[in-house]
């Protein structure tokens, strides 16, 4: 028996990373295509990507 894995994949896509599309707000999850450069990747289409001057997400700004 095999122990339980608490946070890794192990097929269930529930604990991939997740982040908001900088001009939708949809949702994008990780995919083996983004593994190299998931921290550069802020655009779910390439609609959105066209339109990134729309930005309809607001950037959080830091307090002070």
């Amino acid at each position: 028996m095999t122990p339980a894995r608490t946070r890794d994949f192990a097929g269930n896509k529930a604990f991939l990373p997740r982040k908001p599309c900088a001009v939708c707000g949809r949702t994008m999850t990780w995919r083996k295509a983004w593994a190299k450069t998931w921290d550069e990747v802020r655009y779910c289409s390439e609609r959105c990507r066209r339109n990134k001057g729309a930005a309809a997400v607001p950037v959080a700004a830091p307090d002070g």
